[in-house]
């Protein structure tokens, strides 16, 4: 059996190009993974199970879950690179003045299963834009925060042997033009917002959600950062 471990490496890669960073967390999931299966096997001398928590800026980029359509992109006038990936979920968009988060945890070191998870997730995101005075709502049978019917932030991950990888996207500053060419996460009837749309278009300062962020996620995962 794993020893618990509650210590998380954080790490913010700033702006950064969404492959490079597909590949750099491909890369730490596959770490982990190797080190559940050696202790699996070889239980003699267990090893502590790391986790890791990326914060990242992507380019502009459309990304599609392994059971997404591509029938959901309505138009790709912009020629913006689209990725198909291994995440749950459909079509989104990552983009400049977005906050996309990367926990790469084994959810097993805080006695999580897969839907607690993804509760607290939505919490982390419901109490951060509470502090900008934004009421944010779950919607029964969906994944993610909205805000009434605006979607603020999408949630898509792939698990592997209690392993996360992928995470989540909050609109901040993100230019929502983009999703006009997608249906988003492919549901119809819904629209997105933003931080910044939300306070009337008024610029939001990236490294203060940054700091709010890292300090919910600290606080409702009963974490250590490292």
């Amino acid at each position: 059996m794993d020893k618990i471990n509650i210590k998380v490496f954080f790490e913010d890669l700033n702006k950064k190009d969404f492959k490079e960073t597909w590949v750099y967390q491909k890369k730490i999931f596959n770490i982990i993974i190797n080190i559940k299966i050696y202790n699996r096997f070889l239980k003699k001398k267990i090893k502590i199970v790391p986790n890791y928590l990326l914060f990242v800026e992507h380019n502009n980029v459309y990304t599609l879950g392994k059971i997404g359509s591509y029938k959901n992109l309505l138009l790709n006038n912009k020629n913006i690179i689209i990725y198909k990936i291994d995440r749950g979920g459909d079509i989104t968009y990552h983009g400049p003045g977005q906050l996309v988060c990367y926990p790469i945890f084994d959810i097993i070191n805080f006695y999580l299963d897969i839907n607690k998870y993804l509760r607290i997730i939505e919490e982390v995101i419901i109490k951060l834009i509470y502090n900008y005075c934004i009421k944010g709502y779950r919607i029964s049978n969906k994944t993610g925060v909205w805000v009434y019917t605006r979607k603020i932030c999408a949630i898509g991950i792939k698990v592997s042997r209690f392993v996360t990888m992928h995470g989540f996207a909050l609109n901040v500053n993100t230019d929502l033009s983009y999703f006009n060419n997608i249906i988003p996460c492919g549901i119809k009837n819904k629209s997105v917002t933003s931080i910044n749309v939300e306070k009337i278009n008024h610029k939001i300062d990236m490294y203060e959600v940054k700091f709010i962020l890292k300090k919910k996620i600290n606080f409702l995962f009963k974490m250590k950062f490292i």
